[in-house]
């Protein structure tokens, strides 16, 4: 079976490293990128079947990165799931209506039940 790609965007090196050797344990392939900008070329270039999104990001937010995602042909169906530390209804409901799977906040889930969250979006 081919290695599911996923490309994880997080300015936090520590962080961004921790969910990279998580997924990496559970066989899937990581791409990784620290801006916004960053992000989407990676994205466009690498065409990843998944996307883990900070929306606090340097150069570009997420909520962009998110926007620019959706609205381009190649990247459109990538599934999205926003991880961030913004709790707030609006951020919520902003990314799913921009076109997130889920939104999950940082500070309520450990690495592996984000984990387990990408499979089961992944197994839709």
């Amino acid at each position: 079976m081919e290695q599911v790609r996923v490309l994880i965007v997080e300015d936090d090196d520590f962080l961004s490293q921790m969910y990279a050797a998580k997924l990496e344990l559970e066989n899937f392939g990581v791409l990784t990128a620290m801006t916004g900008i960053a992000a989407l070329k990676v994205a466009q270039k690498e065409l990843p079947e998944f996307i883990l999104l900070d929306l606090n990001l340097p150069e570009m937010d997420g909520f962009e990165v998110l926007q620019h995602l959706k609205e381009n042909a190649e990247t459109k169906n990538i599934p999205v799931l926003v991880l961030t530390n913004f709790s707030q209804k609006e951020h919520i409901d902003r990314c799913l209506a921009l076109g997130a799977e889920d939104y999950l906040i940082k500070a309520h889930f450990v690495p592996s039940e984000v984990v387990d969250k990408i499979k089961s979006i992944l197994n839709r």
